[in-house]
């Protein structure tokens, strides 16, 4: 029976085996055999080429009477669900009382695929006909059913086959719809969505009145199912506020990540068409961050940024400054990643509402020393924005900014926090801080020695200790351990092996560090934040003794740098720009005009003010763009469903 299902399947007919079936395995008691049996007889063509019953399927009625008639419940239920693909009216005429029968069968299996089968022979072409009293049979045992699934299919056969009954038998139970099963309940809001679609009546408050009582349903389906219900049938301030509140609750209450997925995106549609209520439910919608999956995270913070008010930004800054320490835990891999999201959430809220800056800003910086190069760049560039958009916050930010600028491991977040150092220093105390601290993170110059033997060394690094070979302090022959004579020279090079860079570590510091890695744009970059630094020296600082004293340091710095680039230690020498750009601040600082002045201290800041408003200018545009997006197209099909009939459902 396998092979010959298989074979159909493939596309063979298999005529001359229908027979022998009928011979030999349509009286087997197997219930597997029968099974196989019922499958064939699907598969098979049961017509001939002109649409008549074949004679020998009259061959089968027999047998599947008696199996509607078994004493095994199995064989009835198969059976039964076996008549629900069958659509030859001939075969199922005269099942039709043994059918019939099975409605009242003492097995719940039984009853409820005996239902089904009644409802696919009334939706047969001529089906009303030869079941005429269907509905009243099905309706009078839905009334006496007790079995849940019996229950829900009897309520769907009224539903597809008579509405109106199925909404008398809803209406004259109000009561009792709270007690029904899960199934049940899927099948009344289905019901409900079909007739306020079609029927615009007075009956809609009734239908909305039965929604909210299935909002404290226990099946989480079911009051999912109900709160999208709500939303498509009302707009009523109290309906999709009660709609938010579930899924807030299905938020919370779910422990699937694909159904809070699911939920946050009933919620970002709720938010497009609803944004005033949905403010009011902000605070539950950010209560989806304890969820550890970076995916919810990343979805419920899209939704929040949308919905801050002046009324609502503090606590949901505070909620996001009580995350972003929690990242510091380091219990989770992808902490980083989060941190920076959070990151720039805070952000987008500093900019919408400046206010609230002062109270994130401090807290952020101390994660510019952060291993993650994402969310430190992030901070240093939400830094940059707001020690200019808030000119109060500015010493702090300077003050705070040189503090912590050791702990930076980054080039790129070295570079920004260099640019900040170099442009917002206005002070003679904070110029002179800035300057102290690049020296402190440079370690001692230069930053490698030729020794008189062309040995090249590190100068941050200690010597190392004496080691047991000779050590000779001149250039007289010496005597050495075989006999033989050398110089100094050939001594110190049978006594020592050519030492290797070591590169910067928190004693010798990060700009050194960096550097000794071959990253010559971070010393362009130093050489013009130095620069900086010297030329409103010299505008706050009356000493020129002092002034001096921090162009030759400054100068020194730089010549240093060059002679790294140009020297052997580094795999790969200093590239033309970062040469060119150094150079052009030594001679800067040799000879200083007003013009040149002028262009480093006022116009680099002006231009930062330029690029920030046409940010600003931009940003503006792009959610004007997106608010006039249009939802139809001119030449969308327009759906009158007063011209529709109400059986047949045009396509």
């Amino acid at each position: 029976m396998k092979k010959a299902v298989s074979l159909l399947l493939n596309g063979e007919t298999l005529p001359q085996l229908f027979i022998t079936i009928i011979r030999y395995v349509l009286p087997s008691e197997d219930h597997t055999i029968q099974r196989l049996l019922l499958l064939y007889l699907e598969i098979i063509d049961k017509k001939d080429a002109s649409g008549k019953l074949l004679p020998e399927m009259i061959l089968i009625c027999q047998n599947l009477r008696n199996n509607l008639q078994h004493p095994n419940e199995y064989i009835r239920g198969v059976t039964l669900r076996f008549l629900c693909r069958l659509h030859e009216t001939e075969i199922i005429e005269p099942l039709i009382p043994s059918v019939l029968q099975n409605l009242e069968h003492r097995h719940p299996f039984i009853r409820r695929n005996a239902i089904f089968a009644v409802m696919s022979i009334y939706k047969l072409p001529q089906g009303d006909q030869l079941l005429v009293d269907a509905p009243e049979m099905i309706e009078k045992a839905l009334s006496t059913e007790h079995d849940q699934s019996a229950k829900r299919n009897a309520f769907l056969m009224l539903f597809t086959c008579a509405q109106e009954r199925a909404i008398n038998y809803l209406f004259s139970h109000v009561d009792k719809i709270s007690e029904w099963g899960e199934q049940l309940q899927m099948v009344v809001l289905e019901l409900i969505r079909k007739v306020c679609r079609t029927d615009k009546g007075e009956k809609k408050g009734k239908y909305i009145t039965i929604i909210i009582s299935l909002l404290n349903s226990p099946s989480s389906a079911v009051v999912y199912e109900c709160a999208g219900t709500l939303v498509s049938l009302s707009s009523a301030p109290t309906a999709i506020k009660a709609a938010a509140n579930t899924y807030g609750q299905l938020l919370l209450s779910q422990s699937d990540n694909n159904v809070k997925l699911i939920v946050l995106d009933r919620l970002q549609e709720l938010k497009s068409s609803h944004r005033e209520i949905m403010v009011d439910l902000v605070m539950d919608v950010l209560r989806a961050l304890s969820s550890p999956n970076l995916d919810i995270r990343r979805k419920t913070l899209d939704i929040i940024l949308d919905l801050i008010t002046a009324r609502n930004v503090n606590e949901i800054v505070q909620m996001l400054k009580k995350e972003v320490v929690k990242t510091q835990s380091g219990e989770l891999e992808k902490n980083g990643e989060y941190r920076q999201m959070l990151i720039q959430a805070i952000h987008s809220c500093a900019i919408k509402f400046p206010e609230v800056a002062s109270t994130v800003v401090h807290l952020l910086m101390d994660f510019l020393g952060d291993s993650n190069i994402a969310s430190a760049s992030d901070v240093v560039i939400f830094v940059r924005e707001i020690i200019e958009t808030n000119p109060k916050l500015r010493v702090s930010i300077v003050t705070r900014l040189l503090d912590t600028f050791y702990q930076i491991r980054a080039a790129r977040v070295c570079v920004g926090a260099l640019w900040i150092t170099g442009e917002y220093c206005l002070s003679l105390s904070e110029v002179e801080s800035g300057i102290a601290t690049i020296k402190q993170c440079l370690g001692e110059l230069p930053f490698f020695s030729v020794t008189e033997e062309g040995e090249v060394t590190d100068t941050s690094k200690k010597p190392p200790q004496q080691a047991s070979s000779i050590t000779v302090s001149s250039r007289r022959p010496a005597i050495l351990s075989d006999g033989t004579y050398a110089t100094q020279n050939a001594a110190s090079e049978t006594a020592f092996s050519a030492p290797s860079v070591i590169h910067g570590s928190l004693s010798s510091g990060n700009l050194r560090s960096l550097l000794l890695t071959g990253d010559f744009f971070l010393a362009a970059v130093v050489a013009c934040t130095l620069t900086k630094l010297v030329l409103r020296l010299e505008e706050v600082q009356s000493s020129k003794v002092e002034v001096n004293k921090a162009v030759t340091q400054a100068l020194l710095v730089m010549v240093s740098m060059l002679q790294l680039g140009q020297s052997s230690v580094l795999p790969h020498p200093i590239d033309s720009d970062s040469y060119d750009r150094i150079l052009l601040c030594i001679r800067l600082l040799s000879n200083t005009g007003d013009d040149i002045r002028k262009i480093w201290l006022q116009s680099c800041r002006q231009s930062f003010v330029k690029m920030l408003s046409e940010k600003q200018l931009r940003e503006t545009e792009e959610l004007k763009a997106k608010a006039q997006v249009s939802h139809a197209q001119p030449d969308d099909l327009i759906d009158f469903y007063h011209l529709k009939s109400r059986k047949v459902r045009t396509p």
